[in-house]
């Protein structure tokens, strides 16, 4: 079979799985699009280091978590500072004690998971965050990816990662509880 023909049975075979992976990551179909076409055009590029000890599938995936580490990195350098103005006042002061309070959210705890209305709404919140905290969020929590590795792919100290995360945490703490926990009582 020739390069050509593999490339078109390759397209074929694991566009859609590339595709659902892309859109899980990045949360932008367009984006997502984009980068399966760059994993494709990579892999096209580089067939003959290909040395099949693995499945074409997994070689791509490993071409797409770097495309996406790429686009993250990017996207994480090119964005503005991200005022903290609602958590902050000018001195650098807490607005609001509360918010260093422990988190109680009553005796469901266990269950919000299993609920669909629940995680519908954390989805919400996650996708609500500015990118420079949802990004880190996602690649930590989601992705379960050890803070030195979510630090190398941003290209972020592991201080500054675990502030980032901090922030994030309290976002979405407010967005549930406003969103969420407000409206169970």
């Amino acid at each position: 079979m020739t390069k050509n023909e593999t490339f078109k049975n390759w397209i074929e075979q694991y566009s859609a799985a590339l595709m659902r992976r892309a859109v899980y990551l990045l949360s932008d179909k367009v984006e997502a699009e984009d980068i399966v076409q760059e994993v494709f055009i990579s892999a096209f590029s580089s067939y003959e280091s290909f040395e099949g000890k693995s499945r074409p599938l997994t070689w791509l995936m490993t071409i797409l978590n770097r495309k996406v580490a790429d686009f993250y990195r990017k996207k994480y350098k090119s964005e503005p500072n991200i005022k903290l103005d609602h958590f902050f006042d000018e001195d650098g002061a807490w607005k609001n004690n509360d918010i260093l309070n422990e988190w109680n959210a009553g005796n469901q705890e266990t269950q919000l998971l299993d609920n669909a209305e629940f995680n519908k709404i954390l989805e919400e919140c996650l996708e609500d965050l500015p990118s420079r905290w949802k990004i880190p969020m996602k690649l930590y929590y989601l992705e379960e990816k050890k803070a030195p590795e979510v630090s190398q792919e941003l290209d972020i100290s592991t201080t500054n990662l675990w502030k980032i995360l901090q922030r994030g945490r309290m976002q979405l703490r407010e967005c549930l509880e406003m969103n969420w926990f407000a409206n169970q009582n």
